[in-house]
């Protein structure tokens, strides 16, 4: 027995490889349904689930909204598939790149009572994998295929409650243009997600406030130096004013597009194309404003010996979660720069429906 759980995976182990079963389009085992991404979803394997009986498509409540479909459940909406649809109804549903040109993809027969919560984990999976939140569900065969992953609903609801644990991996000094005295470190977290990163300068007094950055991995514009945000401006100005000052740290966090990934990121902005804001755009395509985990940033700074900082940002909700979770926040310090006719706008959303002091 105690071989068989050294060598098999864990519940956190068994969620990782749900997330990659699901980006894969591979049906992941949920509490005796069958769960596939739709996004993921192929032709061939959408007949083989349609065999097994009848298909409930799970979309989040803003997504519903959206589509005018009803929401029983709060939050989710668990919609009957027709059996006569196919692959391209099931996607316009979930995404919402042509709702403009095809507004009615009704009408949708929502289904009302029962348990909502295997539509719940689900959506919940999706979300983690960085898929669109659109999953298909259906009765499993019995027995079921031994080798799709299974997981409880239970498990998979629950696993955001669990602060992740991370295991620094690797550090090295890296001279940068903000300050030769640089050093990176590398933390890996247990749950099997993408690595995080802390970037020091100088040699911060552990037993003084910290001038501190938790900035959001920004490709577009950290990388290629959009100018849709104000990212990248943020990014540079942090460092430069840690290196003025001798010390700081700043933590870059893999939590692209407010926590939804790059391609639903580019998603968004496809739909701010379509004159919607970035708020509007999220809310299209079934998340929330923000999906990002703030919990990641107090733990990281606690593992390099950090509990009180001089905060680099203009979002309070960044001090509230710090706060919460045991890092005191003596100081908020305004990084307004990267303002300009581009993101105009988008900086008024942020301000407006996201609470951003700017």
């Amino acid at each position: 027995m105690s071989g068989e759980f050294t060598l098999g995976p864990s519940p956190t182990e068994r969620l990782n490889r749900a997330r990659a079963d699901l980006r894969m389009g591979v049906p992941v085992l949920l509490s005796g349904r069958l769960a596939v991404a739709v996004e993921t979803l192929s032709p061939e394997r959408l007949e083989a689930l349609r065999a097994l009986g009848p298909l409930v498509l799970a979309i989040t409540e803003r997504r519903a909204s959206t589509l005018k479909a009803r929401v029983y459940d709060a939050d989710v909406a668990r919609i009957k598939v027709p059996a006569d649809a196919d692959l391209r109804w099931l996607r316009a549903l979930a995404d919402p790149a042509d709702d403009l040109r095809v507004p009615m993809k009704g009408p949708l027969e929502a289904l009302r009572g029962g348990d909502a919560d295997l539509a719940r984990a689900a959506i919940r999976l999706a979300k983690s994998a960085q898929l669109l939140p659109a999953a298909l569900l259906v009765e499993a065969p019995d027995p079921a295929p031994a080798d799709l992953t299974c997981i409880s609903a239970e498990e998979a609801l629950t696993a955001s409650d669990i602060p992740q644990a991370f295991a620094p991996v690797s550090a090295a000094r890296v001279p940068m243009r903000a300050a030769e005295a640089g050093r990176l470190h590398i933390f890996r977290p247990d749950d099997g997600a993408e690595e995080h990163y802390a970037i020091e300068i100088g040699q911060p007094d552990r037993s003084k406030p910290v001038l501190a950055r938790l900035h959001s991995a920004c490709f577009t514009g950290d990388v290629l130096g959009s100018l849709k945000c104000d990212c990248g401006p943020q990014l540079d100005a942090a460092l430069t004013m840690m290196g003025h000052e001798g010390a700081g740290v700043l933590l870059y966090l893999n939590q692209e597009g407010r926590g939804i990934g790059l391609a639903n990121k580019m998603r968004a902005y496809s739909l701010q194309d379509q004159g919607f804001d970035t708020v509007e755009a999220n809310h299209r395509l079934g998340f929330e404003d923000d999906e990002r985990d703030f919990r990641i940033g107090a733990a990281l700074l606690k593992k390099l010996g950090f509990s009180k900082v001089r905060l680099l940002t203009n979002n309070p909700a960044k001090v509230k979660m710090l706060e919460a979770n045991g890092i005191e926040v003596v100081e908020r310090v305004p990084l307004k720069v990267g303002m300009s006719r581009h993101n105009a706008a988008y900086l008024a959303t942020k301000a407006e429906k996201s609470g951003h002091i700017l």
